[in-house]
């Protein structure tokens, strides 16, 4: 088995969640920038990799949810997973987080001036979330399915319009990136969901609020880019070439 140096953020991540919580602790980008191995990423962000390790070690034989072999799954049912979870998700919460931020800015923006910032980068992201869910139900999710029957029934998969799984896949990541760094604006703009001294109930729940779709968003994305995509781009090639 290689050592964990020669895994890239994201295969550690895909091999046991989790590692999430280590690399969020030090500010590691496991979904979007997950192509990276701790070295690189250490050294872009100016840490030391050994402690990175260390706390990657304690994790040692700890069980608990975040140990759910997504990596061993079917497509299909990995992608079924992400639509009825997560995508689900964010069409719930969306709604709520722009009630709650539309509050906040009302009674506490001219005080905070930050907030409105915060709510036009979430609205932007909400709607360009929306639309890229749309995007993975309508085109992409139901191709990677009939792929994943393919496999089952030992047959090929018919051409698609968009060429090879890997185009629409490209562009899902590069809106993943674009979502990522929205996030990482509101989160330095809210001092990382810091509810200050003269905060509201409603500010509390605001923030949490945000900060919890933040990280089902990592979530959410880590299980498309570090798993669902290569995956399935691999697997249509198999299929290419078993014609």
């Amino acid at each position: 088995m290689p050592a964990i140096s020669e895994y890239t953020i994201g295969e550690i991540t895909a091999r046991d969640y989790r590692a999430a919580g280590v690399f969020e602790k030090f500010g590691l980008d496991f979904c979007c920038k997950g192509d990276r191995t701790i070295e690189e990423a250490c050294k872009a962000d100016g840490l030391d990799a050994a402690v990175v390790y260390a706390a990657l070690d304690h994790l040692g034989g700890q069980g608990g949810d975040e140990q759910i072999a997504f990596n061993e799954w079917p497509l299909d049912l990995l992608a079924d997973y992400i639509e009825k979870k997560h995508h689900r998700y964010v069409s719930s919460q969306v709604p709520l987080l722009e009630t709650l931020l539309e509050k906040i800015c009302r009674v506490h923006g001219k005080n905070h001036e930050e907030l409105l910032d915060i709510r036009r980068l979430f609205q932007e992201s909400a709607g360009e979330l929306l639309n890229h869910m749309r995007k993975e139900e309508n085109i992409l999710f139901p191709f990677i399915r009939k792929m994943a029957v393919a496999q089952q029934h030992g047959t090929g998969v018919d051409a698609v319009p968009f060429g090879t799984v890997g185009n629409p896949i490209s562009m899902m990541m590069a809106e993943h990136d674009m979502e990522g760094e929205r996030f990482r604006q509101i989160a330095a703009l809210s001092n990382n969901y810091t509810v200050p001294a003269d905060g509201c109930t409603t500010y509390q729940v605001a923030f949490a609020t945000l900060k919890a779709f933040e990280h089902d968003l990592h979530r959410h994305i880590h299980l498309e880019n570090n798993i669902l995509f290569p995956k399935a781009i691999l697997l249509e090639k198999a299929l290419r070439q078993a014609i």
